[in-house]
């Protein structure tokens, strides 16, 4: 199996992978420089840099780039331990880089409004592949959201099995009123995306999370949630907002593991106003 077309295939699956390459030889190597291993989240191989405890432990480090998403540069020296001793004693040293790749992020909005328009325009400039759904065929159209990759005027009921969402996708909630909010949010919590918004005011969120607890949907789900959406920036135009949001997301893409605001951090963090929620 070529390592390129499954990275490729991976990518398209909304999977992430770690790509090993030699990227410097001196001396002799049981491989070759520029030779690949790729690594997917499952820990399965394609590729390889020439086996044996050298593979073994880029292996390991590939594991933990796919959970982390930062490389590693690693260096091997063949002939100072006696692990190499079967076979692999060639006197070389090798440098080799480990990389995740990620897929590309997509972001989908819900809601054909004003602020979306500019959302999707400031989510293209920023590399996300953006989706736009709306229940009304005046508001989601091709000629609204040129830069859009797909459009859909439905119910979101009816699109949300047929969407693509993963960990590498991200969910902007702006509909036209705090019934269709609710609506997409329910199913948004089913969902592994990564990033889950919801415009509003902290009134207007409460107000839905309360109709949510009615159903018995756990507060802990409400903690993937942020809203209100964006970085606080002050933001009052649709442009404004549509940065706000955008720079919001790309803290999640660029710092997985940051601890960045979310729900559980504003709203619930005022005791008479998690209450609220309870």
């Amino acid at each position: 199996m070529d390592v390129f077309e499954e990275l490729s295939r991976l990518r398209a699956l909304g999977q992430k992978c770690a790509l090993a390459t030699i990227v410097q030889v001196r001396g002799s190597i049981p491989s070759y420089e520029s030779a690949k291993l790729l690594v997917r989240e499952d820990g399965s191989l394609v590729g390889t840099i020439g086996g044996g405890c050298v593979e073994a432990e880029v292996w390991n480090a590939a594991r933990e780039v796919i959970q982390t998403e930062k490389p590693r540069h690693m260096s091997f020296n063949l002939g100072q331990d006696a692990a190499y001793d079967n076979g692999l004693i060639c006197g070389g040293q090798l440098d080799v880089f480990v990389e995740c790749i990620s897929p590309l992020p997509s972001a989908i909005v819900f809601g054909g409004g004003h602020i979306s328009k500019s959302l999707a325009k400031v989510l293209d400039l920023a590399g996300f592949r953006v989706s736009v759904v709306d229940n009304r065929e005046a508001f989601a159209s091709r000629e609204r959201f040129p830069e859009a990759a797909e459009v859909h005027a439905e119910e979101y009921e009816d699109v949300f099995p047929r969407l693509t969402i993963n960990e590498s996708t991200y969910l902007v909630i702006v509909t036209r009123g705090h019934r269709d909010d609710m609506r997409v949010l329910r199913l948004a919590l089913e969902t592994p995306a990564r990033y889950i918004a919801m415009i509003g005011s902290k009134r207007k969120v409460i107000a839905v999370l309360k109709e949510l607890r009615k159903e018995n949907i756990a507060p802990a789900s409400f903690d993937r949630i942020f809203a209100p959406m964006g970085l606080e920036i002050g933001a009052i135009s649709p442009e404004e907002i549509a940065v706000s949001v955008t720079a919001e997301m790309i803290a999640m893409r660029r710092n997985p593991g940051g601890a960045w605001r979310s729900i559980s951090k504003s709203i619930f963090a005022d005791e008479k106003l998690s209450a609220l929620v309870q």
